[in-house]
């Protein structure tokens, strides 16, 4: 197939305004628009594999509107030129789109791309996040033309598993004796975390550590007649919420965690007597067993 100087084309059964929602040609570009059926020719694998996921479904068989109708040049550009001399993306202006991990494009071309559609509702704040300023691909998360995980086209089977690619640390930390329930299911990463960016600290879905806590753990937000004031500040002064080696998340085993900060005569800050109340149990916490805060008209010492 020749290529020509002419404007680009319209395959049949796609409307002229679906192009213009397609990946935008670059300049100096004169490659035209061929269809899904030319490039399934060639990439009959890809082709089925494709058909098997959730985009697959709706740009080959079912558009919904018209960003879907011009199905793989949707994302990979007008073909005609690549159809005529099949090749791998090098980056010239009649190459088709590519996304893999070496595409000559840069990273943020190819999120460009997805963004198109994608940039709305979750993805809104992605512009300047912690992960689009490390140049991190979309790709390198989502997996588009196979079926690898059950939801979000993952290109691993578990979201757990995509987060740990990079962030090695956590699965350490996971794995700790007192943890979140991850590795049990009972929740992910983005549970709290927003991957694609927010406008607060560490991607948080919410504006603070201690908002996103009290999502799950409601009995601690208060309002409390005596509030412990570390609590009020951060949950993270006394718990790492990825897993520790302490009970129930404790940065610092107590009674040395209470002790980083309490130390009077009555309590001494040395090495106790075995036999002490103050050793053993749950240290600081056999009297004051209402740190978070206390309700009680006697809870100034949050005994009770």
């Amino acid at each position: 197939m020749a290529v020509t100087n002419a404007p680009a084309q319209t395959p049949a059964g796609v409307s002229p305004s679906a192009m213009s929602s397609a990946a935008p040609m670059a300049p100096g570009s004169t490659a035209t628009f061929v269809g899904s059926k030319v490039c399934a020719t060639c990439h009959g694998r890809q082709t089925q594999t494709f058909r098997t996921t959730k985009m697959g479904q709706l740009f080959l068989d079912n558009p919904h509107h018209e960003n879907q109708q011009a199905g793989c040049e949707t994302c990979h550009g007008p073909g005609s030129a690549h159809v005529a001399r099949p090749r791998r993306d090098d980056g010239g202006p009649n190459s088709i789109m590519a996304f893999r991990a070496d595409s000559p494009r840069p990273v943020r071309t190819r999120n460009a791309v997805c963004l198109t559609c994608h940039e709305e509702g979750e993805r809104t704040h992605w512009q300047g996040s912690a992960h689009q300023n490390r140049d991190l691909a979309c790709t390198d998360c989502h997996r588009v033309m196979d079926k690898v995980s059950p939801v979000a086209q993952l290109s691993k089977p578990t979201e757990i598993q995509v987060c740990t690619t990079c962030h090695a640390d956590r699965r350490a930390q996971m794995f700790r004796s007192s943890h979140m329930p991850l590795r049990e299911g009972a929740m992910t990463c983005s549970t709290c975390h927003q991957p694609h960016g927010t406008p607060n600290m560490s991607l948080l879905r919410t504006a603070t550590p201690n908002e996103t806590c009290f999502t799950c753990h409601a009995d601690k937000r208060g309002p409390f007649l005596f509030e412990h004031p570390p609590v009020r500040e951060n949950c993270m002064t006394c718990h790492d919420p990825h897993g520790s080696i302490n009970a129930n998340l404790l940065t610092v085993a107590s009674p040395r965690l209470c002790q980083q900060c309490h130390s009077e005569a009555t309590h001494p800050s040395m090495p106790q007597d075995p036999l002490s109340i103050y050793a053993f149990n749950r240290g600081c916490q056999n009297c004051h067993g209402q740190v978070h805060g206390s309700n009680s008209p006697s809870g100034a010492r949050l005994h009770r």
